[in-house]
């Protein structure tokens, strides 16, 4: 195989049994640290199912059902979310901006259109709150993200 780019990340388990159905997934993300709000953000997901009318799927839309992966780690689940979105025709960096907000409310240096767009997306969905370090990929961007609670050490901004 070739690639442009390499992504890795060595995993150890330090609150669940290693087993290979918990292994990160590698579609989109891998990530370093739990998705606190893990349960909600399971639960809007799947709240959302029985309205998702997202045209890039067509009538092929239900093929989709669960987005959220029963049974699977926090990485699995996150990467389900970015996957959906992902592939329903937005960026990337666009995508983690909506699933992983910079804390943007208070913040008085932050640009106003960078602002709106955080209030925008914040209709649309819930953070998924960590602490997490995450890093990204889609065979053509790589990148990291912190969440906004910044509590994990990254070693790549």
């Amino acid at each position: 195989m070739t690639s442009a780019l390499c992504l890795v990340h060595q995993r150890f388990s330090t609150n669940t049994f290693p087993s290979w159905q918990l292994a990160h997934p590698y579609r989109y993300i891998c990530h370093n640290g739990e998705i606190n709000t893990l349960r909600g953000n399971i639960n809007w997901m799947h709240a959302r199912q029985s309205v998702a009318g997202l045209a890039a799927f067509g009538n092929d839309i239900k093929k989709l059902f669960p987005i959220i992966t029963a049974g699977g780690s926090d990485s699995a689940m996150l990467d389900n979310a970015v996957e959906l979105l992902t592939l329903a025709g937005r960026s990337l960096p666009h995508v983690m901006s909506m699933l992983i907000p910079e804390a943007w409310e208070h913040d008085s240096t932050m640009p106003e259109d960078v602002k709106a767009f955080y209030e925008y997306h914040a209709s649309l969905m819930e953070p998924w709150d960590g602490p997490a370090d995450v890093g990204l990929h889609d065979g053509r961007v790589i990148g990291a993200k912190l969440d906004r609670n910044g509590l994990r050490p990254g070693r790549i901004w």
